[in-house]
């Protein structure tokens, strides 16, 4: 399948420095989805922080979607 080409230009997130390629998979004409949002208490916090990190960091590397 390699020599066909599947896979070609796919960045595995765990090869990645910052653990994250910053690629979207999402149809053209869907666009990113949000498909969970944490609240503003406990770990959730630290969650949304991460969450909010990701996107900045994805259009650097990869320029604005």
């Amino acid at each position: 399948m390699k020599n066909e080409g599947y896979g070609a230009g796919y960045a595995y997130d765990h090869d990645e420095p910052e653990g994250f390629s910053g690629q979207n998979y999402w149809p053209e004409a869907l666009g990113r989805q949000t498909l969970y949002r944490p609240m503003d208490r406990g770990f959730e916090r630290d969650l949304r922080a991460r969450l909010d990190y990701w996107p900045s960091f994805g259009n650097k590397r990869n320029g604005p979607e």
